[in-house]
């Protein structure tokens, strides 16, 4: 009998344990609500500990993940003036982050502003998700964003490996849609939208060669870059060339912006050091996609 006992009580806790590791996510929520104009900033503190629990507490996929490979990322709300009492409008920044290969070095794959959220809370509230339904505006933007997440973090270790991620993406704005909520339908006066990014990503053609860079700049380009630079700086000019192609199709679309949101810095500083042919050449194709930065990419050739 003691032995049944101690039986059950070892599954019980090596099941806690894959459950634990089956969660992908290690998300911070970071909330500036000085625009909010309300004496309850309690509710804040709230919001951040029930969003956290909602992304890392929860698993996404079926893949198994260790404590030190889940996903890092960051979720920054800027809470704007409240219409009234328990409904905000906030202002979304995503973020997700990815080691490089054999280094401490930590990369930005994601960084995306959502200009455009609406939603209402009620503290210590259950946040209730449906993936094939539309139950509310919180629990439909975090899981829209931890898919988007999801996807881009596997996209960047094997060729368009986010897909399934993206998918179930694509899945949750179909089904918002019906809310009538802002952000979840095509609109031309936003296009930093939830409806404009899955798009791009999952159902545009023209910006499918974005896809292919994300994987070539990555896994072939930055996870290299110790051991066979060459190889890297070659595969990395390839992702730019992959990005420039799409963007002379469709110009400044949401997913080109995105990408040099997260990279255009980065990408800077590790040319800095390459042989000035692939400098040269890095900064004529840089200065066609973002010309914005036009300055930053001109001082790669200084070295």
């Amino acid at each position: 009998m003691k032995n049944m006992k101690f039986l059950r009580i070892f599954i019980s806790l090596l099941l806690l344990s894959t459950l634990a590791n089956a969660q992908e996510l290690n998300f911070t929520v970071i909330i500036n609500s000085d625009r909010a104009r309300t004496m309850e900033t309690n509710v804040f503190q709230d919001m951040k500990t029930n969003f956290e629990q909602f992304l890392n507490g929860r698993s996404w996929t079926t893949d198994q993940f260790s404590p030190n490979e889940r996903i890092k990322g960051n979720m920054l709300l800027t809470i704007g003036d409240m219409t009234q009492a328990g409904s905000y409008n906030a202002t979304v920044q995503i973020q997700s982050i990815r080691p490089v290969f054999g280094t401490n070095y930590e990369t930005m794959v994601l960084n995306f502003i959502d200009r455009n959220w609406t939603f209402e809370y009620i503290a210590s509230q259950p946040i209730e998700f449906n993936r094939f339904s539309f139950l509310n505006n919180i629990s439909s933007l975090l899981s829209y964003y931890a898919y988007i997440a999801l996807g881009f973090d596997y996209d960047s270790f094997s060729l368009r490996g986010g897909d399934p991620y993206f998918e179930i993406a694509n899945n949750i704005v179909n089904n918002a849609q019906s809310s009538n909520r802002p952000g979840w339908t095509p609109s031309n006066n936003d296009r930093r939208n939830r409806h404009a990014l899955i798009t791009d990503v999952y159902t545009s053609s023209v910006m499918s060669p974005i896809r292919e860079s994300i994987y070539l700049y990555h896994r072939k380009g930055l996870d290299l870059l110790l051991t066979k630079p060459d190889e890297a700086y070659k595969n990395i000019i390839a992702a730019l060339k992959l990005i420039g192609e799409a963007n002379q199709i469709q110009p400044n679309s949401i997913l080109t912006i995105a990408f040099m949101d997260a990279k255009s810095e980065e990408i800077s500083n590790i040319l800095r050091t390459a042989p000035m042919e692939v400098r040269t050449e890095a900064v004529a194709l840089l200065l066609k996609i973002d010309p914005t930065n036009a300055k930053r990419y001109n001082d790669i050739l200084k070295g």
